[in-house]
């Protein structure tokens, strides 16, 4: 029988249980998968603990993306077959070795992704996307500052700012993270323990500040961020996994700056053209090469609290992926 990782009751990820259930039969237009990976986002872990804007009904199954082959297809549903190598969106429900999805959720693997690689991609460089080119519009010349860079998203965005041209300060919390995030294009390193990050972005751009600043870490780092922009800045709030960060309205009055809220995914929900004009650009650069998602940690199924953990405890290094 499948597995899947069930929340019934909110809180840490050592309260999820591992569950067989009974597969179901198809619906007009539906699809199974075979889920051969699943990517581990912070959204999972928030959900869990009832702390993500989405509550699912209790009990549900965290995980919004996921990866693997088509084994069974409804007549009603079209441009997808049995045998399929897919990438699988979801709101949640992506822990799992077997999933009934619609047609229209499921997205084809890149040739050269494995599959751990194509369950997470989607969210993180998605969420890159979005903010560097729907709100950020970065452009070639600019600076990019991106907080966080060791992580998922914060790789994303230095890897995809990299190739659209801007001058990218990578800022994190460890060397290791920090060597990773070099050898996916940054231009500058900034190690938070070593040197204020403010005072090193001065010092890199002869005090003009940074045009773009992509800030998955909130709190302080948000507040000393607004300190070290150029005129006319974008900032960009991706997450707040350091806290809720107040935004100084002299500080943006006096550069002109923008403060710009950050929700890949309900954007496209409210503007679906948005949707498909992201996934061919993301679905055109991943085939030809230019970004990958880092994998540094796959588990099986089983571990899946520890999977998590690896995130809440800022131990990956890009990306970390349940493996069936």
């Amino acid at each position: 029988m499948p597995k899947a990782v069930v929340c019934h009751e909110l809180g840490p990820p050592e309260r999820l249980r591992l569950e067989t259930f009974a597969s179901k039969p198809l619906a007009a237009g539906q699809v199974r998968v075979a889920i051969r990976a699943a990517g581990i986002n912070f959204p999972d872990i928030l959900m869990a603990a009832g702390e993500y804007q989405l509550k699912p009904e209790l009990p549900f199954t965290p995980g919004v993306e996921a990866a693997g082959d088509v084994v069974e297809v409804d007549g009603a549903a079209t441009d997808v077959a049995v045998g399929d190598r897919v990438i699988v969106k979801m709101r949640h429900g992506a822990y799992t070795d077997e999933a009934v999805v619609a047609a229209s959720q499921l997205t084809p693997l890149p040739a050269n992704f494995d599959y751990a690689e194509g369950a997470t991609f989607l969210a993180a460089h998605g969420t890159a996307y979005h903010g560097l080119i729907d709100r950020g519009q970065l452009r070639a010349g600019e600076v990019l500052l991106v907080h966080g860079a060791g992580g998922g998203v914060g790789l994303a965005a230095v890897e995809m700012g990299k190739m659209l041209g801007a001058t990218v300060i990578a800022a994190a919390s460890s060397e290791d993270k920090l060597a990773v995030a070099q050898a996916r294009g940054a231009d500058h390193l900034v190690l938070y323990a070593r040197e204020s990050f403010r005072d090193a972005v001065k010092r890199l751009t002869e005090g003009r500040g940074a045009d773009v600043v992509f800030d998955p870490v909130g709190g302080a780092v948000f507040e000393e961020s607004m300190r070290c922009i150029a005129w006319g800045a974008r900032l960009l709030v991706i997450g707040f996994t350091g806290g809720i960060g107040l935004a100084r309205t002299n500080l943006l009055l006096i550069k002109g700056a923008s403060v710009l809220g950050v929700r890949a995914g309900e954007a496209v929900r409210k503007n679906p053209a948005l949707g498909e004009v992201r996934l061919k650009s993301l679905l055109e650069w991943a085939v030809a090469g230019k970004i990958r998602p880092n994998v540094s940690h796959r588990l099986p199924l089983e571990d899946y609290a520890t999977a998590m953990r690896l995130l809440i405890d800022r131990k990956a290094i890009g990306r970390v992926a349940l493996v069936m």
